[in-house]
């Protein structure tokens, strides 16, 4: 029998993450929650709740009914597709339904049932990035922009990067100690603040305190992934990486100039290391790094998986298992740059790929600060889908200017032990391979364009003014500037946290629908011959609908993942794949041309990705209050700066319709 999803009450809860999705969702309830900061200098506060109180109770990520996921594949596909072509599609995927498809969801049904501590898509997911043997620079590691310290003497490198890592550590201690609040999304925020509600759930046992929460229209959310966001680094294996955690280990690798410097910043019982010793470190490894010519090695990590981990075992062999080792369990990586940032583009940049040779790629996260105080996290994306990594930067940003370790007049401390810069001893042959894999990464670098764009005409105030999706208004802007661009309408990604249940990652919310072609035919084609209140019907027809696919995508009830798990069973049993999986048609629907992905903090200046292909684009974006902004990157610079120019083009037509304007 089919399993059930979470309680229909559950829905408010999930239709209000589905329109933030998680990144919104985490950066509102820190915000709300800043008044308990905890005068222990060692942790960024102490809840009342456990940390992972929640986990055991979580309800379970259900697994979609196959006509429903046949349903919306052919529903996505249908404005992409001729009408032969759709036929043929709709042919493919109802044989599927009835056929082997049917035999495949019982089989994946039957495996879900017999692992109840995790979800049906989290293995196959691992198993998809880590299998990737593409680099997982531009590929895969996405990065974020900190805002800079509002006090404008604290952005100076060393202070702002001690008073980043003290923060840090607090987060840490918390999370290992089991005092980091736990991620819950509160319908009432009333509830965020209420002693008694904390006692009471805190009372119950963790079997059942998620129900506990959901009494109250409180809804605990997936934190499984927070084990892996420190001490953690992905390892290159031939064929398929792996995930590496150490438990113990209390050393911060930082790197300059492509040198690799580690020291212990946690005693064995957690006790931070005094802020001006650690500023002490941070300029001796400055002054020492700095005489040293460039060293190369961390372009390895900028090659392609299969390259890189036979590279790693010529390391090995050469006696550098130990110094590899200090790199993989480190707390974290900081990278201190030498250059500073002089503008947007330049900065994501720099946190998107940098120079290579600052950076080791394979971390789970890396901290970058440039030599002018800029910061921003760039990280591996195997392990988790930034759902740990948002909340860490909204707690350490404001634990660290808030409640900053060191103040601006702050002096090192005159007395600390050397740090110990890890020395490698290279051959030929890996020499050889680090200069291969400069030029590549060089080129590649070179051949990336990164755009900013900014909207101020409107932003979300008034779009809700219109009850409207201010979301659903950008994504239909981009339908609408992608077939201006095109001709055509092209396949496009939003992504989307299922964190509401148990091991959830994501689902794919697909914006091209019947609703955004109509539109776009009325906006292009057919123009002038609408009126103004017909054309805003249409707007408000793709913001409901866009709404209802943010809804389904948020419980769980997506095709693509479902889609995904079941071509996965297939592959792991050696079988023929089936046709709906060879039709063409499932090929250009998974060529993202337009991927996309939003986020809203008030630590954050800026977020973005490389394009999932070479000839799309990736489109980190937000609609603020006011305006929209858009952090757009492709490799195609003549096609980036066209289709920022219809963008423009389309949202200033959105803004005449919707104030009652007639299109001319």
């Amino acid at each position: 029998m089919h399993r059930a999803g979470p309680p229909r009450g559950a829905a408010a809860l999930l239709s209000a993450v589905g329109r933030r999705r998680y990144w919104r969702t985490v950066g509102r309830q820190t915000e709300d929650m800043v008044s308990e900061h905890d005068k222990d200098h060692h942790f960024v506060h102490r809840s009342t709740i456990p940390t992972m109180h929640f986990q055991p109770s979580l309800p379970r990520l259900p697994i979609p009914k196959l006509e429903d996921s046949i349903r919306r594949y052919l529903a996505a596909q249908k404005p992409l597709l001729t009408f032969e072509q759709y036929r043929y599609t709709e042919r493919l995927a109802r044989e599927f339904e009835k056929g082997v498809g049917k035999d495949l969801h019982r089989d994946l049904l039957e495996h879900d049932s017999i692992n109840k501590h995790t979800s049906y898509i989290s293995g196959p997911w691992y198993d998809m990035y880590l299998s990737a043997r593409e680099s997982i620079v531009l590929n895969y590691n996405p990065f974020i922009a900190l805002n800079p310290d509002p006090k404008p003497g604290y952005n100076n490198q060393i202070l702002r990067a001690t008073n980043l890592i003290v923060s840090a550590l607090k987060f840490l201690n918390s999370l290992k100690n089991d005092f980091l609040r736990p991620d819950i999304y509160y319908v009432n925020t009333r509830w965020s603040q209420s002693i008694m509600f904390k006692n009471f759930i805190r009372i119950l046992p963790p079997s059942l305190s998620w129900y506990g929460a959901y009494l109250v229209n409180a809804y605990p959310l997936d934190m499984s992934q927070y084990r892996s966001l420190f001490n953690s680094s992905r390892i290159p294996n031939l064929n398929k990486d792996t995930l590496f955690t150490s438990e113990f280990a209390r050393h911060l690798l930082v790197m300059r100039n492509g040198h690799f410097y580690v020291f212990d910043v946690l005693d064995a019982f957690g006790n931070i290391l005094h802020p001006s010793e650690i500023q002490a470190h941070l300029t001796q490894i400055i002054h020492d790094a700095d005489r040293l010519p460039e060293f190369g090695l961390s372009y390895m990590t900028t090659e392609d998986r299969n390259t890189w981990a036979t590279v790693r075992q010529l390391l090995v062999q050469k006696g550098n298992q130990e110094n590899l080792k200090k790199i993989d369990s480190a707390v974290f990586c900081l990278c201190l740059d030498k250059t500073s940032v002089q503008d947007e583009i330049e900065m994501s940049h720099c946190m998107l790929h940098g120079y290579g040779f600052n950076r080791w790629f394979d971390k789970s996260f890396s901290l970058i600060i440039t030599s002018d105080g800029t910061a921003g996290i760039n990280f591996e994306h195997s392990w988790g889908d930034g759902v740990a990594v948002l909340r860490f930067i909204n707690e350490v940003y404001r634990d660290s200017t808030q409640h900053p370790a060191l103040v601006s007049e702050s002096s090192p401390s005159l007395f600390v032990a050397p740090c110990d810069k890890l020395e490698f001893n290279l051959s030929h042959r890996i020499t050889t391979a680090i200069n291969a894999a400069r030029m590549k990464f060089e080129e590649k670098r070179k051949q990336l364009s990164i755009r900013t764009f900014r909207f101020k005409s409107f932003g979300k105030k008034f779009v809700m003014k219109q009850k409207m999706s201010p979301d659903a208004v950008f994504q239909l802007a981009a339908q609408m500037s992608a077939y201006r661009l095109y001709g055509r309408f092209v396949p496009s990604y939003e992504a989307c946290s299922t964190a509401a249940f148990k091991h959830g990652r994501t689902e794919t919310i697909r914006p091209t629908s019947l609703y955004t072609k109509i539109c776009t035919d009325a906006f292009i084609e057919k123009r002038g011959q609408h009126s103004s209140e017909e054309l805003r019907n249409m707007i408000d027809m793709c913001s409901k609908y866009h709404k209802r696919l943010q809804l389904e995508a948020t419980l769980g009830q997506g095709f693509d993942r479902h889609l995904f798990a079941l071509k996965y069973l297939i592959q792991c049993r050696g079988g023929r794949l089936p046709d709906i999986y060879t039709d063409p048609a499932y090929e250009k629907i998974n060529h993202i041309i337009i991927s996309t992905s939003t986020l809203n903090s008030p630590a954050i200046h800026c977020g973005g990705f490389g394009p999932v292909v070479s000839d799309g684009f990736g489109l980190g974006y937000n609609v603020f209050d006011d305006w929209i902004g858009c952090n757009v990157t492709g490799y195609l610079d003549g096609d980036l700066e066209k289709f920022l120019e219809c963008l423009e083009y389309s949202l200033n037509d959105i803004f005449d319709v919707l104030e009652g304007r007639a299109l001319t």
